[in-house]
């Protein structure tokens, strides 16, 4: 790859992608960016899916065993889970068995060249195989950008400890300001702290190869589920450090914010988001309530995040009659920031998400499309998620290895042609 990151324009080749939605349309962003995948489960993936829709060619690397998230269903599409489908498009799948010497051997190959290597085994994993960054990988290529995604990282109080995505949701606070006061601690429906984190280590590594653009060195990123967990506590990190008071859970209500909840109406519920003074008249207004923000109790925001519970009991009653959905588009279409709580099904069946193409199809293969929409370069879907070491001949041919190589590395089980 070149210093600077390349803004490929030119359109795939004819032929190259079927029809479907959410699909790629030029090479990508990120198009020459070779980059060696050894995670597993979710943050890693997550992070490496990022970079192979905009154009990265991602190598996934799985252990005789598979990513054990091909196993985490119902639902199954032919072998592989949901869960595994939704974060593994775009990649070329090979599977290596990196605790013999041969396998490992077969890895340093497949890094030459490679601008990006991905991987999350409890830390110490790769200095035991003599692969650390610092004593191995930085010398042998020292262009090379290297993210470890783990728990907690490799020291501190908690170092090398295993980190899982409800574990360490509880442990940084984020169950406790989860639910309603009523409710104990409540784990977030979605992964938040592995996306976080994948997120996070996109980011990162796009910084390190931006970096690279003016040093020429690679640089080794350090990404914890703890860390990047944390950083998703605001405003209750920045309430607690600035007034001293432990965070509560407070249900749909914002804590700093009133109103800015979720709020019944006859076909359903929808929320409402007054962040300022000026939005909250326009909404009284709206609605006819026009006195409101004239009483003492509703005046400023701060008198009304003090008098939440009565300013939702007057706005309920007034809401309870309306169509939600009607409203939440009238209130839209004024400039007021409203919409009606929909289940997932319904949101993704919804015309806008059709538009903005956040559902992807190729052939049988379904899932949500990318959220980073790029002008002159957009990436999208390019290949369904592949099946295990669907490409490892492929990959291996393509790196050097003669036909007689690759035999024998299935022979000696180092090339793993069915999962264990």
């Amino acid at each position: 790859m070149t210093d600077a990151l390349p803004l490929a324009e030119t359109p795939l080749a004819e032929g190259t992608v079927a029809e479907g939605t959410g699909l790629a349309r030029s090479a990508g962003a990120l198009a020459g960016l070779k980059v060696i995948d050894l995670t597993r489960v979710l943050g890693g993936p997550y992070c490496t899916m990022i970079l192979s829709d905009h154009g990265a060619e991602v190598i996934k690397i799985e252990p005789p065993q598979g990513d054990e998230v091909r196993e985490w269903g119902p639902p199954f599409q032919g072998d592989a889970a949901s869960y595994f489908i939704g974060v593994n498009r775009n990649k070329k799948a090979i599977a290596l068995d990196l605790s013999k010497p041969a396998g490992r051997a077969v890895l340093l190959r497949l890094l030459e060249g490679a601008d990006v290597l991905v991987e999350n085994f409890k830390p110490g994993s790769m200095e035991k195989w003599g692969l650390g960054y610092q004593e191995v990988l930085r010398q042998q290529f020292p262009r090379l950008v290297h993210c470890r995604v783990s728990g907690f990282g490799a020291t501190g109080p908690r170092g090398g400890l295993p980190g899982y995505d409800a574990i360490i949701q509880a442990m940084v606070g984020l169950m406790s300001i989860n639910g309603t006061p009523e409710t104990a601690p409540v784990r977030m429906g979605t992964p938040i702290v592995d996306l976080a984190t994948g997120l996070y280590s996109a980011i990162g590594i796009l910084m390190a190869l931006q970096e690279r653009a003016r040093s020429g060195q690679g640089q080794y990123l350090d990404m914890t589920l703890h860390d990047c967990g944390m950083a998703l506590l605001h405003p209750q990190a920045a309430n607690y450090l600035l007034n001293d008071r432990r965070p509560k859970a407070t249900g749909n209500p914002h804590p700093n914010i009133s109103p800015y909840s979720s709020f019944r109406t006859r076909t359903c519920e929808i929320f409402v988001a007054c962040g300022n003074d000026p939005a909250f008249r326009k909404f009284c207004a709206f609605l006819g309530l026009d006195g409101l923000p004239e009483d003492p109790r509703f005046r400023t925001n701060g008198d009304r995040v003090v008098n939440r519970d009565a300013l939702a009991a007057i706005l309920e009653e007034r809401l309870s009659s309306e169509d939600g959905h009607d409203l939440s588009d009238r209130l839209l279409a004024a400039g007021l920031p409203a919409g009606p709580v929909l289940n997932v099904d319904e949101a993704l069946a919804a015309p806008h998400t059709a538009h903005r193409e956040m559902v992807t199809q190729l052939g049988a293969f379904r899932a949500l499309g990318t959220p980073i929409k790029l002008s002159r370069t957009p990436g999208g879907t390019r290949a369904a998620p592949p099946s295990f070491n669907q490409h490892g001949d492929e990959v291996l041919a393509a790196h050097g290895f003669s036909e007689e190589e690759i035999a024998a590395l299935k022979a000696e089980k180092i090339l793993i042609e069915k999962k264990i």
